[in-house]
Order: structure tokens, then C-alpha cells, then sequence
């Protein structure tokens, strides 16, 4: 993609209203816009960035035995009724009526459609388990929205729902995604801790929080120095100084959640009569457990633990570019050939090619540089008056190490970095 055809919108000017370090660069670099109150436009960086986070979490399910499906985000708030959630759920739950005086609400999670989903599909044991999960935008009318993407109003979260002949049964699969979701979070290279958590408004006999390490967290959590211990300050003292796993030391830190499992056992499956036949042809409620994952906190999440004062730092997995192909001079036509070999090559390997093309006046190659650094992608390459020798510069995004390269071995070496 060519720099100048895209609506990257950078700004040196730090908005008013924000706060948090993720919230100033994903508006100061062009990826998100606001038009209201937690409510958030995806400019074109900040959708090719949210595609392959959830590209990531797609994969690691799928791989994981989980099939997808696709819910209306309206909900009759008849299904809420019959969990009672309708009284519980407070304000946070919006709702509405249709023309023809219906109940609705934005569904700001999914238990109750996604049981009458599968209430409706699934009728003997020999059909389980299941696993069923959405990529889908939510919505909570949140009193206070703050912090950008990490507590908007609307969200794209992935929720997923597994349905059981057994409790044991129900604990293996618990298992199985919590296990999933290390491989997810590790993939888009986050440092993260998985905690014993409350289980809150959604309900259940236990539920695991999934913590970005993070100065800027709104959770404190207690972690051990000798094993991957965690929990947060609901389930153990912020007093406590010792691990219950394995003895060693606690210390506190902050996270920000970006997903939580539970085992939610029969909570929802009784009151909504949702039953299989078991092996006896006697009526049983399916046990359950749900897995969420806030997709798209996780981009806020990502610039939290990788910044630094020029701007973002994404990681290999989540870069809306792997390459920034910079030219020094857009109207030296040596530079420009150039360039577009370069940007044709990387691409034909599979590498995600951003070529800084801009040749107004006002965009010189510091402007170039500067917007390289505060967009974040984890390479660029810079050509200048040196391709007159057959060398570029490639720049590391992170620390910004410099280095010449012999113009021969630069695809090869982007692709073993990359790699």
C-alpha cells in the first residue's frame, strides 16, 4: 500500500480528553477517530490492526476445536428475562423498542442467545461437546467511558461458550482454553499473567482473569517471584506475602484484563430449560463454561506494554505493516524505482509493504521519519542519495538501531527478521 492513497490522518497535538498512553498515540498516529463519547472510528491502520489480532485469536480457536457463529448484536430481551438478568444487568444493558412496541437490548454479552442457540440444535449427549464462539461488537452503556479503546461503550469482543454432558468434562475444556489463550496472548507477543479471579456478574463456580502487565492497569494483582502464581486483590490480600502454590514471595503489580474464562456449571442452562437427552433418554441441563476475550482492548493493550516517547511499538503479529519503505526524495526517479522494486519483492514473500511515497512540500523526510516512529511498524528502510551504491539504511523500530544494508541482501534479511 502506498502511503500517500491511504487516510493516515498524524498529528504532533495530544488530544484534550486523553489520558492513558494508548489512548494519545492510537488517536496522535491515525488508527482510531472519535465521534463521540467511548465510541470510536477504525481508521484504515487501526482496521488492518484489529483484522489481525482477531485473524490471531480465529486461528488459535479454531485449532483448538471451536466453531464459529455470527449473532445479531439486537437481543429480545425476552432471553434475558429468563435468567433474570433483564433486572440485574442495571443500566449498563440498553435498551429499546421496535416499531411494533418489542423489547430489545445491544447485547453487551451473549450467554442467554447463545444457550437458546444451541437449545435449539443440540439434543442428545452423543452431539457433546460443543464449543461455539463469536467475533462480534458488543455494546454497554458504560456511566463513565474512559481511556479509549480500553473501556469504550462499544467493543469488539470474541465470547465463546462450551456445552457439557458433565462437569468433568466442562473443567477439561476450561482447561483447554486456558491453555489456548496463552498461546493467543503469546503470539501477539504479550507479557501476561493468568490469575484466579472472581466470577462477578456473569456467575458460576470459579473463572481465571488473563492480565497485561502494565503500570498503567486498572486491576491490581498479586503475583509470585518462583512460579506463575497469580490472582487478583477480589480473591487474595493485597496483605498476603506468601504464595499458596508453591511458598514463594507475592508482590503487587497492575494488569489489564483482556480476557477471562468461567465455569458457569448449569447457572444459565436451568432457568432456560436448555437440556440433551442423556444416556439413559432422561432430561439433563447441558453444564457450561464461557470464554472471553476483549479484541479490540487488546490493541490499547499491546501500546501499553510497547511504546516508548516517539510513538507505538507493535508487535511482529499485530503491525499493520511489518516494513516502512521510506524515500528520501520521492521525485529523484532513481530512489523511486527503487523503492518500488523493494516494495514489490517484499510483497511477493508474503510481507506487509507500507511505501512512504508523499511528495507534497510539506511532507519532507523527517515528517517521514517522525510518522515511521510514532506509527510504530517494526522495520523501515530508508532510501536515500546511498542507492547511488546499491546500499539502503534499515531502521529497527524498536530502540531505533540503524544499520546499512547492501541492497542484494535486503529482502532476505527483512524476511529472517521477520521470520
Amino acid at each position: 500500500m502506498k502511503f500517500s492513497n491511504m487516510i493516515i490522518p498524524t498529528t504532533k497535538e495530544t488530544p484534550n480528553d486523553a489520558v492513558l498512553v494508548s489512548h494519545i498515540l492510537l488517536l496522535r498516529a491515525g488508527f482510531i477517530q472519535s465521534i463521540g463519547s467511548g465510541l470510536y472510528n477504525f481508521l484504515p491502520l487501526g482496521k488492518i490492526t484489529l483484522d489481525k489480532v482477531r485473524a490471531v485469536v480465529k486461528e488459535e480457536l479454531d485449532k483448538a476445536g471451536c466453531q464459529e457463529v455470527h449473532l445479531p448484536i439486537v437481543t429480545p430481551i425476552t432471553l434475558w428475562e429468563e435468567t433474570g438478568r433483564a433486572d440485574k444487568f442495571g443500566k449498563e444493558l440498553l435498551r429499546f423498542k421496535d416499531r411494533h412496541e418489542n423489547s430489545f437490548v445491544l447485547s453487551p454479552t451473549n450467554e442467554e442467545a447463545m444457550v437458546n442457540l444451541v437449545r435449539q440444535t443440540v439434543k442428545s449427549y452423543k452431539q457433546l461437546p460443543v464449543n461455539v464462539y463469536q467475533i462480534n461488537w458488543k455494546f454497554r452503556d458504560e456511566v463513565r467511558p474512559r481511556f479509549g479503546l480500553m473501556r469504550g461503550r462499544e467493543f469488539l469482543m470474541k465470547d465463546a461458550y462450551s456445552f457439557h454432558a458433565s462437569t468433568e468434562d466442562m473443567i477439561r475444556e476450561f482447561d483447554l482454553m486456558e491453555e489456548t489463550y496463552k498461546k493467543i496472548f503469546s503470539r501477539l507477543g504479550l507479557e501476561f499473567r493468568v490469575v484466579e479471579a472472581d466470577s462477578g456478574a456473569i456467575g458460576g463456580s470459579g473463572s481465571k482473569e488473563f492480565m497485561i502487565l502494565a503500570d498503567s492497569g486498572e486491576d491490581t494483582i498479586m503475583v509470585c517471584d518462583s512460579c506463575d502464581f497469580g490472582a487478583n486483590v477480589e480473591v487474595i490480600s493485597e496483605e498476603a506475602t506468601e504464595c499458596p502454590k508453591c511458598g514463594g514471595n507475592l508482590s503487587k503489580t497492575k494488569g489489564i484484563e483482556v480476557g477471562h474464562i468461567f465455569q458457569l456449571g448449569t447457572v444459565y442452562s436451568e432457568p432456560m430449560k436448555a437440556e440433551f437427552l442423556n444416556e439413559n433418554q432422561k432430561l439433563e441441563p447441558f453444564v457450561m463454561g464461557t470464554y472471553g476475550i476483549g479484541v479490540s482492548r487488546l490493541l490499547a493493550a499491546i501500546i501499553e506494554q510497547n511504546h516508548d516517547e516517539n510513538g507505538c511499538i507493535w508487535t511482529k503479529e499485530s503491525t499493520p505493516f511489518h516494513v516502512d519503505i521510506i524515500i528520501a526524495k520521492a521525485k529523484d526517479e532513481r530512489q523511486m524505482e527503487a523503492a518500488t522494486t523493494l516494495y514489490n519483492e517484499l510483497k511477493s514473500k508474503g510481507i506487509d509493504v507500507l511505501m512512504d511515497d508523499r511528495a507534497d512540500k510539506k511532507t519532507g523526510f523527517g515528517v517521514k521519519i517522525k510518522d515511521f516512529e510514532l506509527i510504530g511498524m517494526p522495520y523501515a528502510l530508508v532510501i536515500g542519495n546511498d542507492i547511488e551504491e546499491g546500499k539502503v539504511e534499515l531502521i529497527s523500530r524498536k530502540g531505533l538501531i540503524k544499520e546499512e544494508l547492501k541492497l542484494e541482501f535486503v529482502v532476505e534479511t527483512l524476511m529472517e527478521r521477520l521470520a
